[in-house]
């Protein structure tokens, strides 16, 4: 039970108990407190937010087995944000591909995906539930109700800390809607709680929404690596800001890549004080909370507090005793002899036959014990206390180095010395560092440092691989060779459903 000490912030209490609606947005609290009582002291905010941060980890109010969960129309079990979001990131590239015919799972390696695929709508009611928790807290934690509830002075500025962090949150949800679907729904705090139906807003002016909120919150969230671990700092907002502009030209079109915003981002986050943890592995095992310089914002898991069946508790029994995903040989074939970030078994690289597990290699990346080797202590054998990384120290590396090669300034020398800080590590030594380096070079060293953390989809398509004829993976469009796929599937359909509940919404072309 490891957690306890490190997430009290996310140890979930019932005082405001969120429903979700997924097709009109209309998310009212069903309180057993009344709000005035729940936030009536500094203590009551930091609780609420509790489930603010929760969001991420949990599936409903009344455990993993219940019937219903915060989503309509899935079962609970798939519809935590992790195990949703690592789906549509990982499934249809070369670095997943699944054996389980679940409803919606296998069109994702396909690539033959449809606006009534339930994995995209439960992706995007996820993400507007999590909004809608967001909005809640930042409307009840504004000066003037401060004011009225007589919290004042020092309580007062820990609850706009906290504010902050909830706008964080939702601008990371936004950041994966614009990501995914482009131009979803949009709500703020400003809209009152009841029937609403929301307006569309454009991939661009979302983009622009989530720059301003992340610029506005950064001097106001608690300095880097002085938060509580799990939680939102300066750093978190500007990895995603990085993050955000370094897939501008994706976002905003080509030619308007922000290319120096992302370098001077990376470089904050790499002047804060991050390190990079000595032992690769270690960093995905039960215990990787502790001694761990380079995690800038993780979601927690606990095998006894956080319990769903999502998170990584899916992403590793997926890969191991449920004998369901895999990888294509692709992945392993990225990495040189030696390199000790490949973490695979088994004995068939080549996928003949995508319904058996037993073709293609396991990824073997997480792993439920510590460090020290001592397996961590779960209820049932099955829930897993392994944190997941959203951001690490060295994806703003690599950043940095890729905004360089894309003319966003900065020094070349510095982008290759990053880039062969994670290979030495990986090595061991210097034999398998860069001598120079290309955006080739970049996307591979990406995939080979950052598999299985849920950006893979989003690199393939900021480097023009992702459904061109210019690199092709096993069963890549649903052909054992791989092939070309349309080009609109760079985004998602905004589900057929929440198509008719809100006649604000425009279908993506193609779908």
């Amino acid at each position: 039970m490891k957690k306890l000490k490190k997430i009290t912030i996310l140890i979930i209490v019932p005082i405001l108990l969120l429903t979700a609606c997924k097709k009109d947005l209309d998310h009212s609290p069903d309180n057993t407190l009344t709000a005035d009582q729940a936030y009536s002291s500094v203590t009551g905010y930091k609780n609420v937010l509790a489930k603010v941060y929760g969001a991420y980890t949990l599936t409903g109010n009344n455990g993993p087995g219940a019937s219903a969960g915060d989503i309509d129309d899935i079962d609970q079990g798939q519809s935590d944000f992790l195990r949703l979001y690592f789906n549509l990131q990982e499934l249809p590239t070369e670095e997943a591909i699944q054996a389980q015919n679940d409803p919606g799972l296998l069109d994702l390696h396909a690539m033959n995906w449809t606006s009534d695929n339930i994995m995209l709508r439960a992706m995007y009611g996820r993400c507007f539930f999590h909004i809608a928790v967001c909005n809640e807290f930042i409307r009840e934690s504004t000066d003037d109700k401060l004011g009225s509830r007589g919290i004042t002075g020092g309580d007062a500025d820990k609850v706009r800390q906290f504010r902050a962090e909830a706008r964080f949150l939702r601008a990371f949800q936004y950041w994966v809607l614009l990501d995914m679907f482009g131009n979803p729904a949009f709500v703020t705090e400003d809209v009152p709680v009841g029937k609403f139906i929301p307006p569309r807003i454009l991939r661009k002016d979302l983009f622009l929404y989530i720059e301003s909120e992340l610029k506005a919150i950064e001097p106001l969230l608690i300095a880097a690596r002085k938060n509580e671990y799990g939680r939102a700092d300066q750093a978190t907002a500007q990895a995603l800001l990085a993050r955000l502009y370094i897939n501008s030209e994706v976002y905003l079109g080509g030619g308007n890549g922000k290319y120096t915003d992302a370098l001077t981002y990376a470089s904050k986050v790499i002047n804060a004080g991050f390190t990079l943890n000595a032992v690769y592995k270690n960093l995905f095992l039960a215990d990787n909370n502790i001694n761990n310089p380079e995690t800038i914002l993780a979601i927690p898991y606990d095998a006894f507090h956080t319990q769903n069946w999502g998170g990584l508790t899916y992403v590793l029994h997926a890969a191991s005793d449920w004998r369901q995903m895999r990888t294509t040989e692709s992945l392993p074939g990225l990495f040189a002899s030696g390199d000790k970030r490949a973490m695979f078994s088994g004995a068939k690289p080549a996928i003949d036959d995508v319904s058996l597990f037993s073709d293609g290699l396991a990824v073997q990346k997480y792993k439920n014990v510590t460090s020290a080797g001592v397996v961590s202590p779960s209820p049932n054998s099955q829930f897993v206390s392994i944190d997941f990384p959203l951001f690490r120290l060295p994806e703003m590396y690599l950043v940095y180095a890729e905004a360089n090669l894309r003319g966003g300034g900065g020094s070349a020398v510095t982008g290759m010395q990053y880039v062969n800080l994670l290979r030495t590590r990986a090595f061991g030594n210097v034999s398998g560092n860069f001598n120079s380096l290309s955006l080739d070079n970049i996307l591979d060293e990406r995939a080979r440092e950052l598999y299985w953390e849920a950006l893979r989809r989003t690199d393939l398509i900021r480097f023009g691989k992702f459904t061109t004829g210019s690199y092709l993976w096993p069963w890549k469009g649903n052909t054992k060779s791989g092939r070309e796929v349309e080009s609109y599937r760079v985004l998602f359909p905004i589900s057929s459903a929440d198509m008719l509940a809100n006649p604000n919404l425009v279908q993506n072309e193609g779908y």
